[in-house]
């Protein structure tokens, strides 16, 4: 794979995260604009978009697998430009709803389709998934940066405009760089990587289990973060703007554990390293819940760096234990179960807090890592993995 093969790879991975949070962080804009008096109000416009992120998943992986990868990546990068200069264009919420969940099918390409793609070769998939993860939490960081930038100097259709326009451009490069597949991968006969029947459906369940709970959190974070960010320095930075950078400061710290945790991956055994992970974000949910001010800030990015440091491990027990023919699918049903059932936090998300606050959200999540802690318990461990795979 060509340089320029993978740096829009793992670029589309940023892209990807940055359009699922420009809603999030401009909804005060939005709202304003369309004359509904509270954010909160609006959030559940987005639900769909984390709906079919999820559920367009299995055919996303079963078209990725048959029909190519390649072709697939095409049809992210064109999808999500034209579907996030649809929403631009609303000029209601139930329209936005819609363009949104359009947006959302395509977005669904990226993960079962692009990660797959980007690790079926390397020699160290622990750093490249490290890799790629960091950036797609750099998206995440930009869409903070950007949506805040240009919410304040150009309005909120702007803010899906422009990504827009580079992901249209990003798009015509992939097709110029991007070699051709020679096949499907699901055509390739070999199969290289034999589990047991028995370990492989365990490791299945726990990796859905614990993805669900990680999607969960991931998605109340990244969706409440601006909004919790703005309640927790009122009176101290009131300016879009710069909450918009020390919003993007905050992932862009955190991001740089994916790189770490990637570099792990490839050393050390996956089960203690992620049950540490685990402990330390039910510790440090239930610690934030109860600051205000410049130590929530400090508390937030420990818990970001927590809940980014977890991401890699799924994609690395999908390249150890799936074989290559059915990555793709096998990663798609897992987002699907995941990001299906975390998508009503999206839903429920702006209600919650509307009746509750954010602190009982963030002793909610100190008590979904919790369980996460648990479901992990059950991982089957290396030692016995490796022996059964021999």
């Amino acid at each position: 794979m060509n340089k320029s093969t993978s740096f829009l790879l793992n670029f589309a991975h940023a892209l990807d995260h940055l359009f699922l949070l420009i809603f999030a962080t401009a909804v005060s804009a939005i709202a304003l604009d369309f004359g509904i008096g509270r954010w909160e109000d609006l959030m559940p416009y987005t639900t769909g978009a984390f709906v079919m992120f999820g559920l367009a998943s299995v055919p996303a992986g079963q078209l990725g697998d048959k029909w190519g990868r390649r072709r697939m990546m095409l049809v992210f990068f064109y999808g999500m430009g034209i579907s996030s200069m649809l929403i631009a264009l609303a000029q209601t919420p139930l329209q936005m709803a819609a363009w949104l969940t359009l947006m959302g099918v395509f977005s669904s390409i990226y993960h079962p389709v692009g990660i797959p793609l980007l690790v079926q070769n390397s020699k160290t998939p622990g750093r490249t998934i490290g890799l790629n993860g960091l950036s797609g939490n750099m998206g995440i960081a930009l869409a903070a940066l950007s949506t805040g930038f240009l919410v304040k100097y150009f309005g909120w259709r702007m803010a899906f405009m422009v990504p827009g326009v580079v992901s249209l451009l990003c798009g015509y490069w992939f097709s110029k760089s991007a070699p051709p597949e020679q096949s499907a991968p699901a055509k390739k006969t070999a199969i290289q990587i034999h589990l047991p029947k028995h370990l492989a459906i365990r490791t299945f369940i726990v990796m859905v289990a614990s993805a669900t709970t990680g999607s969960l959190l991931f998605n109340f974070t990244t969706n409440g973060n601006s909004q919790l960010l703005t309640e927790r320095l009122e009176g101290l930075i009131n300016d879009p703007a710069l909450l918009g950078i020390l919003l993007a400061l905050i992932y862009a710290i955190a991001s740089f554990a994916q790189l770490i945790v990637g570099w792990l991956l490839d050393r050390v055994a996956v089960k203690p390293l992620l049950i540490g992970i685990l402990i330390t974000q039910v510790i440090v949910f239930y610690l934030a819940a109860q600051t205000s001010g410049w130590v929530w800030y400090g508390m937030a990015i420990v818990y970001m760096v927590s809940v980014f440091a977890a991401i890699p491990f799924n994609e690395t027990m999908v390249v150890r234990y799936i074989d290559n023919s059915m990555r793709s699918r096998v990663s798609g049903v897992r987002i699907a179960v995941s990001f299906g059932i975390s998508s009503f936090a999206v839903f429920m998300m702006g209600p919650f807090i509307k009746a509750s606050g954010f602190t009982s959200l963030m002793f909610a999540m100190s008590a979904i890592a919790a369980v996460s802690t648990l479901i992990v318990l059950w991982l089957p461990g290396q030692e016995a993995l490796k022996e059964a795979m021999q």
